[in-house]
Order: C-alpha cells, then sequence, then structure tokens
C-alpha cells in the first residue's frame, strides 16, 4: 500500500518536473521575448515622432501592427505635451530678452486619434504635425492573460486584474518641426 502512494506520488511529480516546469519555462522565455519586441516597437515609434515631428495614422497602425503581431493585445497611451509658446517681453533700450514660463497643455490618446481619423479621407492619410519642443511619449501594456501568467496563476495564486506582464513606455522631446500645417 505505502509502496503504490510512494509510486503515484513519484510518478506525478516526474510529470510536474518534466512538463509543467519546462512549459512554465518556455511561456516566461516567451513573454521575454515580446516584452524585447514592445520595448524596442515603441522605442523606435516615438524617435521616429520626435525626429520627423509628424505623427500619421499609418506610423500609428503600423506601431500597433509590429507590436500586435506578438499575439497579445494592448492598450496604447499616447501623450502630446504641447508647448504654448507665450513669453513676455522685457524691454530696455540695448537689449530686449525673453521673461515667463513656457507653457505645456496636454493631448492624449483619444484626442489624437480622434484628430487624425477626422482628418483623414481615402486619399490622404491624416497628419498630426508638432513642433520642436513638443514632448511626445508613449505607454503600452498587455491586456490579456498570457500563458506565463496564468500558469503562475494557477501554481502561486498570483491573481489580480491590474497585474500585467509586458509593457514598454518611452518619450521624447520634438526635435524637429513637421513639415506644413495641421
Amino acid at each position: 500500500m505505502s509502496d503504490t502512494t510512494i509510486t503515484i506520488i513519484a510518478i506525478f511529480l516526474a510529470a510536474i518536473l518534466m512538463f509543467i516546469f519546462p512549459l512554465m519555462a518556455m511561456s516566461d522565455r516567451t513573454d521575454d521575448v515580446s516584452q524585447l519586441t514592445v520595448q524596442t516597437a515603441t522605442t523606435e515609434f516615438v524617435d521616429n515622432v520626435r525626429t520627423t515631428g509628424v505623427l500619421s495614422l499609418e506610423k500609428y497602425d503600423s506601431f500597433y501592427q509590429e507590436i500586435a503581431a506578438t499575439g497579445n493585445t494592448y492598450d496604447v497611451e499616447m501623450e502630446i505635451q504641447v508647448l504654448d509658446e507665450n513669453p513676455g517681453k522685457k524691454s530696455t533700450q540695448t537689449e530686449t530678452t525673453k521673461i515667463g514660463e513656457n507653457v505645456y497643455y496636454t493631448l492624449y490618446t483619444t484626442q489624437i486619434l480622434d484628430t487624425l481619423n477626422a482628418n483623414s479621407t481615402a486619399t490622404q492619410n491624416a497628419v498630426y504635425r508638432l513642433k520642436e519642443g513638443d514632448i511626445f511619449s508613449a505607454k503600452v501594456k498587455n491586456t490579456n492573460t498570457t500563458i506565463s501568467q496564468q500558469l503562475k496563476n494557477a501554481f502561486y495564486k498570483v491573481t489580480g486584474n491590474d497585474t500585467y506582464q509586458i509593457a514598454a513606455q518611452h518619450a521624447g522631446i520634438v526635435t524637429v518641426n513637421g513639415t506644413g500645417s495641421n
């Protein structure tokens, strides 16, 4: 009787060691590759917008398709802090200098996408032009539960609605004026 119990326990442990732990390790590696892909794509997307001064619906769609190719779904949050230059001027007889602060106002993802979609036509891609000094940022996090998360939740009882495995963010100051007008 005790030999049978020990044998069943040994088979169960062997199955866990042979199948479950390698599956967990493999799914963790998949999440690592997805993380690297999303981080790289986010950095390239933001840097492209920063260095060209142009955000287009085509660029956004291409970026989203690139990160969605990892097999996960993502929530992408974009933010544009628009530089509203409103300096005061202080004059003397010999020199004029700017005084005061530059003020930023912020546009968020829904406002940006609404503007791009409203300006989009069948023949022309919608474009949002930024100017030098604006700040563009993007944050990405997965919205689905990956296999790695499911296995961890099953074995470790780590649960939570706000947990995400894959996330990336990047921001920077726009270095050139987008050509043309908004």
